[in-house]
């Protein structure tokens, strides 16, 4: 029995020739307001606007079309991504002579069949992912389908959560501030949680402290008992390019740490490879209430998965721009926020944990001299240990919140 499987949200796209069954799949798999049929639009500005609806608002929606040519499919996929969101496809590749049967004018069918036929191996390619062909009445009829939702979809935790900011190899202020709030060290160096309660690290684990790769291990460790998450920081992206192979500066701390993680042995750094990789860009947590991303992220990002949300959350509100120190220009996008969910970020050190709205800020600089940070939520408790040392220079004086 085939099980398919799409995000949700995103927009699913039924493809097939003329009788092969959308609609009647749709019905079974779907409910009916997620569900835009072409044949129920004169005309394709409507069909579209009836899409961008669902879309807009971050929830599943269900395009019942032929879409047997790349270029039906092609304003499909840029719909998608205008609303940060992906595509799947469920394929209705049915023989010809059952079509026909079913009532399909000859002529389009041999058309369409042709079609879909020479052009189903780009679906990939046109950025459809994942892709699910089914290829006989039985296959349609046995198909059951699994929605899943996307990476940043924690909504199901509801806490209570520590959020801690920027840890960067900061090894002994994070036993600290653990300490401090109330996770316990056993003997072999796991640190468990007051009952109930998770860790969330806001990213950038690693670069400027005395111990990244202890850092690491500690962290992976609360990770493998489920006492812990973690988001992806634009240190650990850089860091999981170099373990990739791929080459990257070594500034900014980088260096040292591969230098640590070489002398830990190939082990650890393919755990460490691999725990980076799955990082998610962000976290939506408690309901949607509140939302753990490293540099910050605007409401319609929220929950999204795609290039411009992820590069939000590693790099914040930038565009290539730097300032006399060289460092990159960072508009304020906390300045303008009005969303509902409270965000927590860091990325930006500050002198001080910094409130702004419906955002808290809890990068304090620790490897530059400051405090490592962190938010006990829901309870909005603001905790922090001072720096042991100054690990690092900063290009300039942390601001005042």
């Amino acid at each position: 029995m085939p099980e398919l499987t799409v995000p949700d949200p995103s927009l699913v796209v039924l493809i097939g020739a003329a009788r092969a069954g959308q609609s009647t799949f749709a019905a079974r798999h779907f409910s009916p307001e997620e569900v835009v049929s072409r044949a129920a639009f004169g005309d394709e500005a409507d069909f579209v606007t009836a899409l961008r609806g669902r879309l807009a608002r971050g929830l599943l929606v269900v395009a019942d079309t032929d879409a047997t040519r790349p270029a039906l499919r092609a304003p499909l996929v840029a719909l998608a991504r205008d609303y940060d969101l992906g595509t799947a496809a469920v394929v209705l590749d049915l023989p010809r002579p059952l079509l026909e049967a079913r009532g399909a004018d000859p002529t389009t069918a041999v058309a369409q069949v042709a079609e879909l036929r020479r052009t189903l191996a780009r679906l990939a390619a046109e950025r459809f992912g994942p892709v699910h062909v089914l290829r006989s009445p039985k296959e349609v009829a046995a198909a059951t389908l699994r929605r899943v939702p996307l990476p940043p979809d924690r909504r199901d935790l509801r806490g209570p959560f520590d959020f801690i900011g920027d840890v960067h190899g900061c090894l002994p202020e994070l036993r600290d501030l653990l300490g401090q709030l109330g996770y316990r060290e056993d003997g072999a160096g796991l640190w468990t949680p007051p009952p109930g309660r998770t860790a969330i690290f806001l990213g950038d684990l690693t670069d400027r402290g005395p111990d990244s790769a202890g850092t690491l291990r500690l962290i992976l460790a609360m990770v493998r008992a489920g006492a812990t998450l973690c988001i992806r920081g634009n240190h650990d992206e850089k860091l999981a390019r170099a373990l990739e192979g791929r080459k990257v500066s070594p500034a900014h701390g980088l260096g040292s740490t591969l230098a640590e993680l070489e002398e830990a042995g190939p082990d650890f750094r393919a755990e460490v490879r691999d725990f980076l990789e799955a990082l998610p860009p962000h976290l939506v947590l408690d309901g949607g209430r509140v939302v753990a991303a490293h540099a910050g992220l605007p409401e319609q990002y929220h929950g999204r998965d795609s290039t411009r949300s992820r590069r939000f959350s590693l790099y914040g509100d930038v565009n290539g721009a730097t300032d006399e120190c060289g460092l990159p220009v960072r508009r304020d996008w906390a300045a303008g926020y009005g969303g509902a969910a409270l965000v927590v970020y860091g990325h930006t050190p500050h002198a001080a944990p910094r409130w702004l709205g419906r955002t808290l800020n809890l990068d304090t600089g620790c490897a530059f001299g400051g405090r490592l940070s962190a938010l006990r939520y829901p309870e909005l408790e603001i905790l922090g240990v001072p720096a042991r040392a100054v690990y690092a220079e900063p290009a300039r004086p942390l601001p005042e919140p």
